[in-house]
């Protein structure tokens, strides 16, 4: 494939879910993409029809070999990092999660110093936070990181920050809220309780809450996430993590009558009564506003709708 390298993006994990929603959107900008994925939870058949188009090829590789990385690198002016374990998989078995995300990490920035790239997008996390202290959670906030994956998500922003005063790596880090949306793993972390919910409910029966259903999550659609990576790569200002939700906080309970009213069932919830933690989430999007000009085109009520109604 011949391409022009100013217009050329290295993107590791774009076979996955947040990648298949980038693609067609960097294709629209007149992007070549160079996908650099080990196909562990890639879509092969997806990648093979993007292919066609003459503007994405598929490197077949793993982040953890940072001589493929380099290579792979070569020509490509702009970087998306989204390869890396899931936040469940990092607790089941740690040892895989830091290698794969901090290793990968530091193969694909430290190639990106090393081929001149001029913007690297990091899909950072949340998670990073840890429980928030107060709301809406904003960048310069403390950041207390719980599980394997979450730490090496903040690592990831250190190791950005470390190569920008090494080298003048030019970056920014995407911290994702709560990502749903179609084409999503049922085991996916943060939509467990979607999936929870929506198939009681397709097989009949009432979603069931633990606690009052008070705990709540900053639900953001895929298709605006997708719209945020493709804004960071030529935003002016750079080197800084930026939020990326609504900045609206969903309780559990109110997910589980939204999702009721979608699928048109004649149920309530079940409230299983028993002490739970109540922690709330809900990100401050200015920054993502001033620095990106993003700001979320999809409601939580409308995305959960189509998720129900079009099958997910």
């Amino acid at each position: 494939m011949s391409a022009n390298p100013s217009k050329t993006v290295f993107f590791t994990g774009g076979a996955g879910f947040i990648g298949l929603h980038v693609l067609p959107m960097l294709l629209a900008e007149g992007y070549h993409v160079r996908v650099f994925d080990n196909m562990f939870r890639g879509d092969r058949a997806a990648i093979a029809r993007l292919e066609g188009t003459g503007q994405v090829e598929l490197i077949d590789q793993d982040v953890r070999y940072g001589g493929a990385v380099h290579a792979a690198m070569k020509g490509c002016s702009k970087v998306i990092h989204a390869a890396a374990v899931s936040i469940n998989k990092s607790q089941a078995d740690p040892y895989e999660s830091l290698d794969i995300n901090l290793i990968g990490e530091h193969n694909v920035f430290a190639a990106a110093v090393d081929h001149g790239v001029d913007r690297l997008v990091f899909c950072s996390s949340a998670s990073v936070y840890g429980d928030p202290t107060h709301l809406p959670m904003h960048e310069d906030d403390v950041l207390d990181p719980l599980t394997p994956y979450c730490i090496s998500k903040r690592a990831g922003e250190d190791l950005l920050r470390y190569y920008e005063r090494r080298a003048g790596l030019n970056w920014i880090a995407l911290r994702f809220f709560n990502v749903y949306g179609p084409g999503q793993k049922t085991t996916a972390y943060y939509t467990s309780v979607i999936n929870h919910f929506v198939n009681r409910l397709r097989s009949g029966e009432p979603p069931v809450i633990d606690g009052k259903g008070e705990q709540s999550m900053d639900f953001i659609h895929v298709h605006d996430i997708a719209r945020a990576v493709v804004l960071a790569l030529t935003a002016e200002q750079g080197n800084m993590a930026i939020n990326i939700g609504t900045g609206i906080d969903t309780s559990i309970a109110e997910l589980a009558r939204i999702l009721i009213e979608a699928a048109g069932a004649d149920v309530e919830p079940i409230f299983n009564p028993r002490d739970v933690l109540v922690s709330r989430r809900a990100a401050d999007i200015t920054r993502a506003k001033d620095v990106l000009g993003f700001a979320p085109s999809i409601a939580v009520r409308d995305g959960m709708t189509d998720l129900i109604r079009s099958g997910g």
